[in-house]
């Protein structure tokens, strides 16, 4: 902010948006835009300007810590099978989101104005700032101004200013570029050779990308290193595996599960692609999708070769316990593998699923991939998706419990004489996941 007086801001671009052509100094304006009708208020008035879209958020003071570990009662609570119909609850801010529709073409009309930027406030305090993205990450996806968030202190002095009717300029260069010399992601493989089952398979891992207003530290270097540290300890203990373990650090998952899906999808089991004629999220795609959910997934030779996938991504936390994704048979299995960790405190188990990590690529299709239960410490609160996802928010000590925890679950499920057992095939579904 250079006026009405100068001060540096807190900010970050959103992903897949574009930088601006050197250093450009513009006006704010608070723009509110929820319907079509809504736009034309606005044509002929932006150019050059940083459009602010939200108005001034409440910020209150902190009375509970940042971090927290699951106490004995939370941890029971989540042991508990859930309700019948219960459904997981998203917060929305006042109002709701324009729908995709909208955002198209509010975007088309930031980007024939030649708005400077278009700015909104992070959901974090204190100079957490969530970055989200803003643009599509497809290459010929239509253009999107330039976005950035901006820390929520920082953009409601601003608000409070052009409340009194004051001028507000700003002054900002974004340099960013969408590289599109290469557009595939990759994911990294490893093994340890099985011995008299070797044509099975045993796989861990965790997601090797990240956001990129931090270093993806908790999300997810963290599981990274859990998986590399566990094979190392096998490696260093001597253990000669009866099925071969092989690591994944998969590429993409911050994009919906790319590198895992697509793994899987070769080596598994398959749905057909979506056309290239069809727009992403489109009324036609959704339409596809639903029709391929009502069919079985293509199964691939190695379909039952594999006994396990386990996976590490929700923080730095220590693990707690394990979510079953519903499948009741391996409950005491597990029960006897947790044992010789109680007083590390993993002592959970639980029929609940949980989501958006890349186990469910695989238990999509019926295989058996699970993901541990860890401390929350301040994954949701400072770290996930943040500027502050960095080195110094790892907790050396729970990393070093979850990876001796791993490297036992995966020689277990290596050394035992059958593979785990399956739940049955996932029945069909009427509408895809989001």
């Amino acid at each position: 902010m250079v006026e009405p007086v100068y001060s540096p801001l807190l900010a970050y671009p959103k992903a897949w948006t574009p930088g601006t052509d050197g250093l450009v100094r513009g006006e704010a304006i608070r723009v509110d835009i929820a319907s079509e009708a809504d736009i034309e208020k606005y044509r002929g008035k932006l150019n050059g300007m940083f459009v602010m879209t939200q108005p001034e958020r409440e910020v209150e003071a902190h009375f509970t810590p940042d971090a927290t570990r699951y106490t004995d009662e939370e941890l029971a609570g989540i042991a508990l099978i859930p309700e019948p119909g219960q459904r997981r609850r998203f917060m929305r801010r006042p109002g709701g989101f324009p729908s995709r529709a909208l955002r198209r073409k509010i975007n088309e009309f930031y980007v024939s104005e030649g708005v400077a930027a278009v700015l909104d406030p992070s959901r974090g305090e204190d100079g957490t700032i969530f970055v989200s993205s803003g643009g599509d990450r497809a290459e010929d996806a239509p253009p999107v101004p330039p976005q950035v968030t901006v820390a929520v202190e920082h953009y409601n002095r601003i608000c409070r200013i052009l409340d009194k009717k004051i001028k507000v300029t700003l002054e900002m260069e974004i340099q960013a570029d969408f590289l599109s010399q290469d557009m595939n992601d990759y994911n990294i493989l490893a093994e340890i050779p099985g011995t008299d089952k070797k044509d099975e398979l045993v796989m861990l891992g965790g997601h090797f990308d990240s956001w990129h207003a931090g270093t993806g530290a908790t999300d997810n270097a963290a599981g990274c290193a859990v998986a590399m540290e566990a094979l190392r300890i096998l490696k260093a203990a001597g253990f000669k595996p009866r099925r071969t373990i092989r690591i994944a650090l998969w590429g993409g998952e911050e994009e919906g599960l790319l590198g895992s899906q697509a793994y899987v999808s070769e080596h598994f089991a398959s749905r057909p692609s979506p056309p290239d004629n069809l727009e992403r999220y489109s009324e036609e795609y959704m339409k596809w999708m639903r029709a391929q959910m009502q069919t079985p997934p293509t199964l691939k030779p190695e379909y039952n070769k594999l006994s396990a996938y386990w996976n590490y991504d929700n923080g730095t936390g220590k693990i707690r316990g394990i979510y079953l994704q519903g499948n009741e048979e391996v409950r005491p299995i597990f029960e006897a593998w947790l044992a010789p960790f109680k007083d590390m405190g993993a002592t959970t188990l639980t029929i609940r699923n949980t989501s958006g990590t890349d186990h469910q690529s695989f238990d999509r299709v019926g295989l058996p991939g699970f993901q541990f239960i860890q401390d929350p410490i301040d994954y949701g609160t400072r770290t996930h998706h943040s500027n502050m996802d960095v080195y110094d928010r790892i907790q050396r000590g729970d990393i070093m419990q979850s990876a001796v925890i791993m490297a036992s679950f995966v020689y277990h499920t290596a050394m035992r004489d059958k593979i785990l057992p399956r739940k049955p095939m996932p029945a069909p579904r009427s509408q895809p996941e989001r």
